[in-house]
């Protein structure tokens, strides 16, 4: 089969970019263990709550904390990784890369899928 190539040099921008999911996960697990160590630190199951008039067990008060705190984790965690996408931005650099190109053409007598087809 005939073959053709192409070369051509190319010049394209190079940077390296944070991975915002990570940042995301990372910021909601920051999140999680801050009401952990809310959960822990105060004591605020010890009485009635003068809201609803009743008491709240230490999972009661983790699970509300963590329904505060992750989804505070993951903005502060989208917004980092938005500062450093900002700032890698500035240290880009150019290089030339060589494209190549190759092109098969196919057998006379066929249709392009194969032999005998």
């Amino acid at each position: 089969m005939p073959e053709h190539s192409q070369d051509r040099i190319e010049t394209v921008r190079v940077r390296r970019a944070p991975k915002i999911s990570v940042f995301l996960i990372v910021g909601a697990l920051v999140g999680a263990l801050v009401a952990m160590i809310l959960t822990f630190a105060f004591n605020g199951t010890a009485e009635a709550s003068p809201n609803t008039g009743l008491e709240y067990t230490q999972g009661q008060v983790f699970g509300f904390l963590v329904l505060i705190c992750a989804p505070i984790g993951l903005v502060l965690g989208g917004i980092l990784a938005l500062v450093l996408d900002r700032r890698s931005r500035r240290r880009t650099h150019e290089i030339a890369v060589d494209h190549e190109s190759v092109h098969v053409d196919p057998e006379p007598g066929t249709n392009g899928h194969g032999p005998g087809h």
